[in-house]
């Protein structure tokens, strides 16, 4: 019988399958879910878009964080990102416009359809939202402008992400390195303010 049987050297054998590599899950958290909301992350993207001197890249940014949520209609009055979006579908950029009518309309057929669905909100405590105004007064008054100005806010809104969203000491030092190259550097603020030189890019040079 063995002389029927055709053998073939370990060599000739053809090769065995390699195993299929194995999917690699990533874990969601419940930040990422599209009805959780972080008031401060919203509060953080429109300062973003109502700066005035503001880069199209920094606006296309801000608008795609933005189509990842749906906020709440209590959120949407509370903070008013609604209005800011719908105003930016007037925006002379294509592109930006373009995304805002996207984002807008996203968000209005949802609240067509599910009216009744609830968001979850997070918040930052009392006391978190007194340190953070106190430390927006200070850079407002660095930059010689008014205190509730946008760029202050925006800025400052800059910082705390950066520091995980905590009043920790990181955020206290970024804050006063901030301030003091504002006052003594009339050329930095000169950029802000003429839109060179953008809050997200003064924060990262700045952190602690």
């Amino acid at each position: 019988m063995d002389k029927f049987v055709t053998r073939k050297l370990r060599t000739e054998r053809e090769p065995k399958g390699e195993k299929p590599e194995k999917k690699l899950y990533k874990q969601a958290t419940i930040e990422s879910l599209k009805r959780v909301v972080v008031i401060e992350d919203i509060k953080r993207w429109k300062s973003t878009l109502e700066l005035s001197v503001q880069s199209k890249e920094n606006l296309i940014v801000a608008l795609e964080e933005l189509r990842k949520k749906i906020p709440s209609k209590e959120v949407l009055l509370s903070t008013k990102i609604g209005h800011t979006v719908n105003k930016m579908r007037k925006h002379p950029d294509q592109d930006v416009a373009a995304l805002a009518k996207d984002v807008y309309t996203e968000w209005r057929t949802f609240f067509k359809d599910h009216s009744n669905r609830s968001s979850i909100e997070v918040r930052s405590d009392p006391k978190t939202e007194s340190i953070r105004k106190n430390a927006q007064r200070l850079l407002a008054e660095a930059l010689e402008v008014e205190i509730d100005h946008s760029l202050a806010e925006n800025i400052e809104r800059e910082a705390f992400h950066l520091c995980s969203r905590l009043v920790n000491v990181p955020y206290r030092k970024t804050i006063r390195a901030l301030v003091f190259a504002l006052k003594h550097r009339p050329e930095t603020r000169a950029q802000l303010q003429s839109g060179v030189l953008s809050p997200c890019t003064l924060v990262k040079n700045h952190k602690k």
